[in-house]
């Protein structure tokens, strides 16, 4: 079993979900594909700088406890996850055109 410990990292995810049923008197009107990737871009930049900082954290606290190659490994985690979120700007930019 894995345990993640993010120390004080909220993990939780509000997450709403719209069901609209034909028998509904005010259907919600349907996100195009482009509006849809629009909420995922930006949940997944913030999610995953969450992370990265969390990374940056625990490396620090590696370092400090003397685990400098484990500090190195969480150092790179954080330097790859901040690569991820560059791309995920750079589409969402794209994406707005």
């Amino acid at each position: 079993m894995t345990h993640h410990d993010h120390d004080s990292h909220d993990h939780s995810h509000d997450h709403s979900h719209d069901h609209s049923h034909s028998h509904s008197h005010n259907p919600s009107p349907e996100l195009t594909f482009e509006q849809k990737l629009e909420k995922l871009f930006t949940h997944w930049i913030d999610h995953n700088e969450s992370h990265k900082d969390t990374f940056l954290t625990w490396a620090e606290r590696a370092e400090e406890a003397g685990l400098a190659k484990i500090a190195g490994n969480l150092e790179k985690a954080g330097q790859l996850s901040e690569e991820v979120t560059l791309q995920l700007k750079d589409a969402l930019n794209n994406l707005k055109g």
